[in-house]
């Protein structure tokens, strides 16, 4: 009777990033060799990638020349934009929705261009509060409003998988910028028009 021949699978060829996630499976535990985690190294290499994604992005790219000079001095809203991003303490997602509010003095910024500087900084390894701050600014800085005004609304997974396990508990953080920051009746516009 003849022997079976044993076939060694081997990993595909992969790069730094799938090479490291291969220790680490094995670090954990895993056999990295096994069927179902044999491609996993290089499918995180993949999704990390993709998910910071941002730091390959600029805003002048981002924004494209999509800024107009219009007569218009009432506010701009861009509401209910759902992102995801990774934590840089823990680098778990974490997720919501971002609404963006400005006040033009004589230019407007193509709506879609908010959700395109939003994924900007989503795409990286960030804090909610930064992230706030850098939509703010970067508004900011494309247009010269007379205020911005970024909301954020997140739950993170660093919080509800982990430590503490609370997965009903949001954080909300905000950025005023301009009269947004100055002015209470602009800002509670802003905050009361989120809440429709």
């Amino acid at each position: 009777m003849k022997s079976k021949a044993v076939v060694k699978i081997m990993p595909p060829s992969s790069s730094p990033i799938a090479e490291r996630m291969r220790d680490v499976l094995s670090q954990l535990g895993e056999d990295p060799n096994r069927e179902g985690l044999l491609r996993t190294p290089e499918r995180y290499d993949k999704a990390m990638r993709y998910l910071t994604s941002g730091y390959a992005t600029n805003l002048e790219d981002v924004v494209n020349g999509a800024v107009f000079t219009v007569k218009c001095d009432e506010m701009v809203i861009v509401k209910d934009i759902e992102f995801f991003s990774m934590c840089e303490h823990h680098m778990l997602p974490f997720f919501g929705k971002i609404h963006v509010a400005y006040l033009p003095k004589d230019k407007v910024i193509g709506l879609s261009k908010i959700p395109r500087i939003v994924n900007m900084f989503a795409r990286r390894l960030q804090l909610q509060e930064r992230l706030t701050q850098q939509i703010a600014e970067a508004v900011s800085t494309v247009i010269s409003p007379r205020g911005v005004g970024v909301l954020v609304e997140a739950q993170h997974f660093c919080m509800m998988m982990r430590g503490v396990e609370k997965q009903h508990s949001g954080t909300v953080t905000s950025s005023m910028l301009g009269s947004f920051r100055k002015s209470k009746a602009t800002r509670d516009e802003f905050l009361a028009l989120t809440r429709k």
